[in-house]
């Protein structure tokens, strides 16, 4: 079956090595999300990137495992629950003292099910 319906697809933007309270950022993004009840997210690891505050441009390379690479955390749900999440991940930003750009567009949700 297939069914289709309008969503927001929320982007945040950080780098590898920022933290909240001990942990990864992304990884502390992505429980919220699954606590809050948001459909799915994803995390992808940047080979090459630089933000506002960079001084240098962080790319990835065949001896160094890791130099605070970027990271995009994508999350798709219906507006409302997007808009809610939006609130709790910017308390999380905010107490993490991070550098972090999210973007917020509008999607068609296009969902497969049995």
């Amino acid at each position: 079956m297939k069914t289709a319906k309008v969503g927001k697809l929320l982007r945040i933007y950080i780098g590898e090595n920022d933290r909240y309270h001990g942990k990864p950022l992304y990884e502390a993004i992505i429980l919220k999300a699954k606590k809050i009840g948001l459909s799915g997210s994803t995390v992808i690891r940047g080979v090459q990137g630089f933000g506002a505050k960079s001084v240098v441009i962080h790319k990835a390379k065949i001896l160094r495992l890791s130099e605070d690479l970027p990271i995009l955390v994508e999350i798709v749900d219906v507006p409302e629950r997007i808009k809610e999440a939006i609130d709790e991940f910017g308390k999380m930003i905010d107490e993490s003292e991070c550098g972090v750009l999210m973007t917020l567009e509008q999607v068609e949700v296009i969902r497969y099910s049995h």
